[in-house]
């Protein structure tokens, strides 16, 4: 199979899902940012970077609410939002997935819980005060949040830290825990002004998932393969924050890190995958 044709079909069914996100927030007054690997591939190639199957935009609670809502009047049969309330044991973040289409990623292809259909990442934009001790106690929660996330489908740790910390959740009542690390989390949207945005419910270091509030206060319209999708109006600088040259090419090891499926097929629906493994 020709690994970059197959790519760049994912690559069109998750900019079908994404069009329709672009629609449904603009017909609602809604506010996303093309973020991380999806910016940086707008500015460096017009697009998707050549090598990727995701698509990540941020919003803030309050838009990612409305955007709830909108959802739910939309009522399209071929998308649906997964959130982490809404599925047991799945904390980090929304995705809206195509029914129809397969995307399974090896950590999660013994859930058959779970929805895995082509997908476009929705991450949540928090707001932090300034102040430094504040920054690292929430950063701290939200790694605590990730780790417990990432326990419950059985990852392995990297370092031998990491494996302690996971032993330790096994006595600990974490769901308690993460509750409250998400009460945190969530403690300062409100603020209007002496904030930062912040987002660490990722492997993301304390200062690459710590943004100056400017990045996220005006979106504009970016090109983005045959369409447009909002991103920051300061996207560049955004970018030169998050990853300093930015238009510098990763190795070829690191371009194969970036293809996240097992198994994907634009065609078929994922519990026919599934079903077969059953049998």
């Amino acid at each position: 199979m020709d690994q970059k044709k197959s790519v760049r079909e994912v690559q069109d069914k998750i900019l079908e899902v994404m069009k329709f996100i672009d629609a449904v927030c603009r017909k609602n007054g809604i506010v996303y940012y093309i973020m991380g690997g999806t910016a940086l591939g707008a500015i460096r190639h017009g697009g998707f970077i050549p090598w990727d199957d995701d698509l990540d935009i941020f919003m803030t609670p309050a838009e990612y609410t409305k955007f709830k809502v909108a959802m739910k009047k939309e009522s399209n049969p071929k998308f649906i939002l997964q959130e982490w309330r809404t599925v047991e044991r799945y904390l980090e973040y929304a995705k809206v997935r195509m029914n129809g289409t397969t995307f399974i990623e090896a950590n999660f292809k013994d859930r058959k819980d779970l929805h895995q259909g082509i997908y476009v990442d929705i991450m949540i934009l928090h707001k932090v005060p300034e102040s430094n001790f504040i920054q690292k106690l929430v950063y701290y929660e939200s790694k605590f949040v990730t780790l417990y996330a990432l326990s419950q489908r059985n990852w392995k740790p990297k370092n031998k830290g990491q494996a302690i910390v996971l032993n330790m959740l096994k006595v600990l009542p974490c769901h308690l825990i993460a509750k409250l690390c998400y009460h945190r989390i969530y403690k300062y949207d409100d603020r209007k002004d002496n904030f930062k945005y912040c987002y660490w419910i990722t492997p993301a270091k304390f200062h690459s998932g710590l943004f100056d509030k400017s990045f996220f206060e005006q979106p504009v319209d970016i090109p983005f393969e045959d369409t447009v999708l909002y991103g920051s109006k300061h996207i560049k600088e955004y970018l030169e924050y998050r990853y300093g040259n930015y238009m510098k090419l990763p190795s070829k090891e690191q371009q194969q890190a970036a293809v996240h499926a097992m198994i994907f097929d634009t065609k078929k629906n994922y519990t026919e995958y599934i079903n077969k493994e059953e049998k």
